[in-house]
């Protein structure tokens, strides 16, 4: 193992690790998310990081391969493993590569993603997950990714937290969402009801229950964030499912209430770990 720049660059944000033999020596995060850069501007970007971090091979993952990134990197299909990730590094010079990301085809349904599968694939090569896995990864666009025998054999991705964010800010139940989320019985409530998957009902009921007097207003953003995530869980599990979850703490939390309240059976995976374990694992057997 060497020494090398790794970039997370999300949409809205970024997070750059040195990684020294395996191990992370120095982090910075920022707020230049890919959709915050314009296109000349990338090579500036990362000679900033460099400057910072060290003047050493970099990987980057993410978005900055979308079409709002540096360069748009065509997809690698699943099923897929690190290997094939690592054999499509897009190269922007001999020391400069974006990982490719990952797309899935089933019929009519097709789904992607750009940065989510360095932290899956990277979960099991860390260990932290057994090779043949249900991995759920919320965020905006909760993704859920089937992995067998070390790879991603499919996947897919859920727009729950977008949907949450455009009812607290848009609609006719913005009014009664600004509450926190918190976990309890409201949101098992909505746990509970997301499960039946009639959500169109099951949100304007939250209407209904205010003006009616049958809920109190501070308890509905924990109801429909329950509701959303309950949908999406009961979507993807049966009882008795394992899940391991790859998330910060507090939406990680929710996430495994949901599952356990529908007879699932959760682990919280950590995250950077992942990221840390694919991304090198990556970087080893590109070089």
């Amino acid at each position: 193992m060497t020494s090398f720049i790794a970039v997370d660059w999300g949409t809205s944000n970024r997070r750059a690790f040195r990684i020294d033999d395996g191990h992370v020596a120095a982090v910075e995060r920022d707020g230049r998310g890919a959709a915050s850069v314009k296109s000349d501007d990338f090579a500036g970007e990362v000679a900033g990081i460099r400057d910072r971090l060290g003047d050493l091979p970099m990987l980057l993952a993410g978005m900055v391969g979308s079409t709002i990134g540096w360069h748009t990197v065509s997809y690698v299909a699943a099923p897929a493993g690190l290997a094939e990730i690592a054999t499509a590094l897009h190269r922007i010079d001999d020391r400069t590569a974006i990982v490719p990301g990952l797309s899935y085809r089933d019929g009519l349904h097709a789904d992607v993603m750009r940065g989510e599968e360095v932290q899956l694939l990277g979960a099991v090569a860390a260990g932290l997950v057994p090779a043949d896995a249900l991995l759920c990864q919320p965020g905006t666009h909760c993704k859920w990714a089937t992995i067998e025998r070390g790879a991603i054999t499919r996947f897919t991705t859920a727009m729950t937290g977008e949907l949450f964010a455009l009812l607290r800010t848009h609609g006719i139940l913005a009014s009664q969402l600004g509450h926190p989320v918190e976990p309890g019985p409201a949101f098992r409530e909505g746990v509970s009801e997301g499960a039946k998957r009639d959500l169109a009902a099951s949100l304007f009921a939250i209407r209904a229950r205010g003006v009616l007097g049958l809920a109190d207003d501070a308890h509905a953003a924990s109801f429909a964030s329950g509701l959303l995530i309950g949908a999406d869980t009961a979507a993807r599990i049966e009882r008795g499912t394992t899940v391991h979850i790859l998330a910060d703490p507090a939406l990680g939390a929710l996430y495994a209430d949901a599952i356990d309240a529908l007879g699932g059976i959760s682990h919280h995976i950590d995250s950077q770990a992942a990221f840390v374990a694919g991304i090198t694992r990556i970087q080893d057997l590109a070089a």
